[in-house]
């Protein structure tokens, strides 16, 4: 099957998918309505009259932007780890393997335990305090990688960022133990959820999201050459220490903006690289842009399963993404190695 259709179709797939996490729920709404709300909204057409009012509220202000939001978090998720696992050649690597989850939930967890705020962000404070203290972290694991190797070898970026993640976790499990009071808040945090999620979240992070993969699209013939090896890509005219502190960045800050939203969620930056370089092949100029499509449409379903399964309740998202995507990952991983 030709590339052009196998795009096609994962458009077509990632559209009903994203349908059924708009009308699926308590209250089931048609796709018919949801286009029909989604019009009226934007561009002010008149709304059917078998539409009901509680269905705009339920579409518009509820569903879409969850939706949205999960999209666009699954698609950060997914891009990083594609270029992290294409940087480091790794299938095991990601922006957690460096630290960003860790630096991201200390500094959530230091908003929750103070009730620290600033001013101007208000209820932005955690998100903002989350990203900074998840790129410090991977800044601070890669700069001194960058001192005990000034080749900045992978195996040795790979083992500060798990030096760094295992010293950070300490620091918060330290900070948990002495705060019990906000021990429930804490570990919902740590597992992830798109719960009383609205507009102004998916509104500051969807252009965070597409410029950061607009920038990392724009290193795509890099990162094709640089999985020949660093020797060879240097040959070739790339300055491969200089794109891999770019592409690590850029990929640590697209996982922190993304957990900082909604908490840590794992394993969909290790499963999408795997499954769409299966199907599209290794170009990156490809991958890229399909991971961001997988990756959002898988995280649309789990999060239709975590709020569905025991409705009313809802569950972790990241608690569904981990029970998908353990066993399936060890099948990819283990299958791979059985070939080689």
């Amino acid at each position: 099957m030709k590339t052009r259709i196998k795009v096609i179709l994962s458009i077509i797939i990632c559209i009903i998918v994203i349908m059924m996490g708009i009308g699926l729920g308590s209250i089931y709404v048609p796709g018919s309505h949801i286009i029909n709300i989604i019009a009226g909204k934007i561009f002010g057409l008149p709304l059917n009259p078998d539409v009901k009012e509680v269905s705009v509220s339920i579409v518009w202000n509820l569903r879409l932007p969850r939706t949205i939001l999960a999209f666009l978090v699954g698609g950060a998720l997914a891009v990083s780890g594609t270029v992290m696992q294409s940087v480091l050649k790794n299938p095991l690597a990601s922006s957690y393997t460096l630290g960003v989850s860790s630096g991201a939930s200390l500094g959530a967890a230091f908003v929750i335990v103070t009730g620290f705020s600033i001013p101007f962000l208000g209820p932005f404070t955690l998100p903002a305090v989350g990203l900074t203290f998840g790129l410090v972290t991977v800044f601070s694991a890669v700069k001194f990688a960058s001192k005990m190797d000034k080749n900045l070898e992978n195996n040795t970026i790979i083992l500060v960022g798990m030096v760094f993640s295992l010293f950070v976790n300490a620091i918060l499990t330290l900070l948990t133990s002495m705060a019990k009071e906000h021990l429930e808040q804490l570990t919902f945090w740590q597992m992830g959820s798109f719960a009383l999620k609205d507009w102004s979240n998916a509104l500051i992070l969807l252009p965070i999201v597409l410029v950061g993969i607009i920038v990392i699209e724009s290193y795509s013939k890099e990162l094709d050459i640089m999985t020949f090896g660093e020797e060879q890509a240097f040959t070739m005219g790339v300055d491969v220490q200089k794109v891999k502190w770019i592409l690590l960045g850029l990929s640590a800050a697209l996982t922190g903006s993304a957990i900082s939203f909604v908490g840590v969620i794992g394993f969909i930056d290790l499963i999408a690289p795997h499954v769409v370089r299966k199907i599209f092949g290794s170009s990156h100029k490809t991958v890229i842009p399909m991971s961001m499509l997988f990756g959002g449409a898988f995280m649309v379903l789990c999060d239709l399963t975590a709020r569905t399964i025991i409705s009313p309740s809802e569950l972790p998202v990241g608690a569904i993404t981990a029970l998908v995507g353990a066993p399936f990952f060890a099948y990819i991983y283990f299958s791979k190695r059985k070939e080689l």
